[in-house]
């Protein structure tokens, strides 16, 4: 499966890489990392991920924005929102657009390579 991964955090982008890598059968290759939703776009379009992790909150294009264009874009994609904000208002709006599941943040790595895993099965 190949994801991308979208957050405006290093830190967060690199830590979902990294437990991403080394999840089970290592059924994940990470296709490219965004800071943005603008990024994230383009990034999309080169190298049409399988999965996406996205943020919500980010510079110049949010992830409530991302997402509906993410998959205007690829129909297929898998998104799984990962973020802090912890209403679930947005997490509807985010489902809504087509996101398919929620991960709230901190996260541990038990819980994202299950969300992975429930998201691509």
């Amino acid at each position: 499966m190949r994801l991308l991964i979208v957050d405006d955090s290093n830190i967060i982008r690199t830590r979902i890489a990294r437990i991403a890598a080394d999840w089970r059968a290592n059924e994940f290759t990470v296709v490219g990392m965004a800071r943005n939703g603008v990024e994230a776009l383009r990034l999309a379009g080169l190298h049409r991920p399988d999965v996406v992790t996205l943020d919500l909150t980010m510079p110049e294009m949010d992830g409530i924005e991302c997402v509906g264009q993410l998959v205007a874009l690829l129909p297929e994609v898998k998104v799984l929102v990962v973020s802090a904000l912890a209403d679930k208002a947005t997490a509807l709006q985010a489902l809504k657009r087509g996101a398919q599941g929620f991960l709230y943040k901190p996260f541990t790595e038990a819980q994202l390579g299950a969300a992975l895993t429930e998201l691509v099965s």
